[in-house]
């Protein structure tokens, strides 16, 4: 196998959608190393069925150190986590490309620059992730200086001149491929409530979650699509709630909006899709509420 061709390595749906997209701008046949998570499988399923140029996609648990070693230019999903962080200590990959990790991609691009920790922010680190931090960023930085660091993402990421000095490419995308490949949009209905892990992840109290998707789907029905870390305890809570339909779909929102074709009312909590959705929709006129009372409006028309 040459040693100059790429391997996705990636453990959430969005960093698979960003896969196909960097292999869609990039006319190159990428394999996927995707992490066993849920969602995962229906997402490359998904993402195969409407032509992404993926070679072998192959799922794993753990580190995938022989696709890496076989592999010089690594497309890394998260760059905080400390399973990359040992890889990229232990082996030395010629390029590497940073996908889309939702928010954490403004976090990680600032930890390159030293003036945030290199640290996924909100999270309680292992001894061990926590030692191998300033090794990661060293060989990554390292890296950097020769032209082989990129940022390939859809947020608008600040200080990109002072990435640049450090070596540090951006390029931004607007999910072209995935608006271009997607079917006709199923029948959402033209209201959208954005399913959330907050009350997982101890961020909002339950009853308090519960209350939102109450309060927003009281004067007309709402189409709910759910996160992919919702438990269905949760879920079946939802689905108690009057004018609420609970979508089937198992797909990040961004593959299950980019074929509307008529304006959509969304509700959200803050989240990346505050970013990613506004870039789906462009055009439908549709507009996205990110959190009740406030509403973002002309950044989809």
């Amino acid at each position: 196998m040459s040693r100059d061709t790429v391997l996705a390595w990636v453990e959430s749906p969005l960093q698979l959608v960003g896969a196909a997209e960097w292999a869609a701008a990039h006319s190159r046949v990428v394999p996927v190393a995707g992490r066993f998570t849920v969602q995962m499988s229906e997402t490359a399923d998904e993402l195969i069925a409407r032509g992404a140029r993926f070679g072998a996609t192959e799922p794993y648990l753990g580190i995938p150190w022989k696709l890496l070693s076989q592999h010089h230019h690594w497309l890394v999903g998260d760059g905080f986590s400390g399973q990359f962080r040992l890889a990229v200590s232990v082996l030395r990959p010629r390029s590497i490309t940073f996908l889309d990790d939702g928010a954490n991609t403004l976090a990680f691009a600032r930890a390159l620059r030293g003036v945030g920790p290199y640290a996924r922010p909100g999270v309680e680190e292992g001894r061990v992730t926590t030692l191998l931090a300033p090794f990661a960023l060293e060989r990554t930085l390292r890296r950097a200086r020769t032209g082989a660091v990129e940022l390939f993402t859809a947020f608008d990421v600040p200080a990109q001149d002072r990435l640049a000095d450090l070596g540090v490419g951006v390029r931004t995308h607007r999910f072209d491929w995935t608006r271009a490949t997607a079917p006709d949009q199923p029948q959402l209905g033209p209201r959208v409530v954005m399913g959330s892990a907050r009350p997982v992840d101890g961020r909002m109290p339950v009853a308090d979650y519960l209350d939102w998707v109450s309060a927003v789907s009281a004067a007309m029905p709402v189409t709910y699509l759910p996160h992919r870390r919702e438990p269905e305890v949760q879920l079946e809570a939802v689905r108690g709630i009057p004018n609420v339909s609970v979508s089937p779909a198992r797909l990040p929102a961004e593959l299950v909006l980019a074929g509307a074709t008529r304006p959509l009312e969304i509700f959200t909590l803050p989240s990346s899709t505050a970013t990613t959705l506004p870039l789906v929709l462009e055009g439908t006129g549709s507009v996205i509420r990110s959190q009740p009372g406030r509403e973002r409006k002309g950044v989809v028309s």
